[in-house]
């Protein structure tokens, strides 16, 4: 979770200078993100939306990976606003959906890498089964996995006091706003069940499927010798499932590192270092940016281990797209025209 310093550590001047440290770090790279990870997730879902019909290759899965990945990146602007200004005016409302939003974007984005990684993962071990659409399966995997990373989300917004208002700190959000008292079980259940639910069973999960890839590729390589096509659509599996592992890795192992270290910084322990709280206080807010790099990444994921993506992404495809939806749109139009002549 987000939080500010221990500062029985430091004077008011160096929790300042952590604070500005922190602010300018998400300020940063958030406004990094933000242009690429809009035109990215845009594109994705147009391509989507405008070309690709077939869903036996995770397609539903990646529609929702860009929707979560977009819904985040809408919310940087207040992000960055925040960070630059140190104020919020937006209210407390919007304030805690956003925060929330954050958590929400990050969980169901692990939730659908995990997902295109079983999916591809099955279709090289059980062709057969994964030839025809299963459009009605996938679409209540999605409904099913946002309901439940929505709920998990849940403590995070409303852990922190300054949601209903209660705090000094009227325009103070994300970081400043202070967590709820809580025993030490009670905290430390919650973080080892957001670690195991939401990184360490995931992360098994796709290294699985990773290795299952990797592995019946290699053993398939005289069938594959004999039925080239056959052994194309598992190299372009693999590297599916490898890119899903990739962006796990890059984005998601980082935060989780420092998760529980961040909590066990800000327990105001004896045991624990002001030298040690300082480390894991500056690297923390660098692996909460992490988390949201993926919505640049994800895009980039799609055109490189995607045919139907990068063929519909290419000029004389987006050419042709172009003027075919000019020409529906002047048929639309002299069509109303037409109906709205009097006889």
């Amino acid at each position: 979770m987000d939080g500010g310093a221990n500062v029985s550590c430091w004077s008011q001047t160096e929790v300042d200078a952590l604070k500005r440290y922190e602010h300018q770090t998400y300020a940063i790279i958030y406004s990094i993100i933000l242009l690429p990870g809009l035109i990215g997730n845009v594109l994705a879902l147009w391509v989507f939306h405008m070309y690709v019909k077939e869903t036996k290759k995770a397609v539903i899965f990646m529609i929702n990976l860009a929707v979560a990945d977009l819904l985040q990146v809408l919310s940087l602007p207040l992000r960055i606003y925040y960070y630059l200004n140190d104020s919020w005016p937006f209210g407390r409302g919007l304030c805690m959906f956003c925060f929330y939003l954050k958590y929400v974007n990050m969980y169901a984005s692990i939730f659908f890498l995990v997902c295109i990684s079983v999916r591809r993962c099955m279709m090289v071990l059980h062709p057969l089964q994964y030839t025809s659409c299963r459009r009605r399966l996938d679409r209540s995997l999605c409904a099913a996995g946002w309901l439940f990373v929505c709920f998990c989300c849940l403590p995070f917004p409303l852990l922190r006091l300054g949601w209903d208002g209660g705090d000094q700190s009227a325009d103070k959000c994300f970081a400043e706003l202070p967590l709820v008292q809580m025993s030490a079980v009670a905290g430390l259940s919650l973080m080892v069940g957001a670690e195991l639910l939401g990184f360490l069973v995931p992360l098994g999960v796709v290294g699985t499927c990773t290795l299952l890839t990797a592995g019946n590729l290699r053993e398939d390589g005289g069938r594959r010798r004999r039925v080239p096509q056959d052994g194309g659509e598992k190299r372009r599996a693999l590297r599916m499932v490898l890119s899903c592992a990739g962006v796990f890795l890059l984005c998601f192992l980082p935060y989780h590192v420092t998760f529980p270290l961040h909590y066990v910084a800000k327990a105001r322990w004896d045991s624990v270092s002001c030298g040690f709280r300082a480390t894991v206080m500056r690297c923390h807010p660098v692996t909460l940016c992490l988390a949201s790099l993926n919505c640049c990444l994800d895009p980039v994921m799609y055109y490189f281990t995607t045919e139907e993506f990068r063929r519909r992404l290419s000029r004389p495809e987006l050419t042709e797209s172009l003027q075919l939806q000019r020409r529906l749109s002047c048929i639309t139009t002299e069509d109303k025209a037409l109906t709205s002549e009097p006889l």
